[in-house]
């Protein structure tokens, strides 16, 4: 499995994880999702288009991750719990799919409420 797809991977299941928090109305769309266009098209080497509202980033030379994730939540729940609970969450998921990594840092950005 070369790296690349490997990302992907962990970005998808980062993805699924943030999604599956009680309070997440959806992640953020990007750029692409929103113009509905050409540019939308699927991550390299994979078929897949990149989970929106997930970014990961090598975070220094250790080998650890910095994930960055946005999301909407819905208006009956409080932000604030449900940022908390996404950041434990994905910290979790890609803890248990990467043993051998350091702990990635998850940031999340309440980005609107529906």
């Amino acid at each position: 499995m070369t790296a690349h797809i490997a990302q992907t991977t962990l970005v998808e299941a980062a993805a699924a994880a943030a999604e599956g928090v009680a309070g997440v109305a959806f992640l953020k769309p990007g750029l692409a999702e929103r113009l509905r266009s050409p540019l939308s098209r699927p991550a390299p080497h994979t078929g897949r288009t990149r989970p929106a509202g997930v970014r990961m980033t090598a975070d220094g030379e250790d080998g650890s991750w910095h994930v960055e994730i946005q999301v909407v939540v819905a208006r009956r729940a409080r932000a604030v719990d449900v940022a908390r609970a996404v950041r434990a969450h994905v910290r979790d998921r890609l803890t248990t799919l990467a043993p051998t990594h350091p702990t990635p840092t998850v940031t999340v950005t309440v980005t609107g409420r529906v």
